[in-house]
């Protein structure tokens, strides 16, 4: 059951995010060490929380042996890219500008963070006009 549009849950994003830094194609072992070194999620637990993903068609899997190997179907970046879109959709009513107003004014931004913003927005501007 492909299920391509469901949004992460929290614990979801720590399993991908744990496989997008191990890179290549980790087996749950794999994750588990990277994702959960003191051993706060039990082998079974992220075994089924990536067999979830895959079934969300985030994740697909390769056997070799008795082992499952998983290597991520979209970059990190097309993930946050479909979450933020969401988000903004929900809360925002697809205004990016209001959530860039939303951000600027609730937040405690120093003057170096909005020297960096405005850096970032002047930057993008040029690349647009390129």
């Amino acid at each position: 059951m492909s299920t391509t549009n469901s949004k992460l849950t929290p614990v979801e994003w720590e399993i991908m995010d744990a496989i997008w830094r191990i890179g290549a194609s980790p087996s749950v072992r794999d994750v588990l060490e990277h994702a959960y070194p003191g051993g706060e999620k039990a082998y079974t637990t992220v075994q089924t929380i990536m067999n979830t993903l895959v079934k969300k068609d985030l994740l697909k899997t390769r056997k070799i042996g008795l082992v499952n190997f998983y290597t991520p179907v979209k970059t990190r970046n097309d993930i946050v890219k479909s979450e933020m879109k969401n988000m903004v959709s929900r809360v925002f009513n697809g205004s990016v500008p209001a959530l860039a107003n939303y951000l600027i004014d609730s937040e405690d931004l120093s003057l170096e963070e909005i020297q960096k913003i405005k850096e970032l927005l002047n930057k993008r501007e040029q690349q647009l006009k390129e």
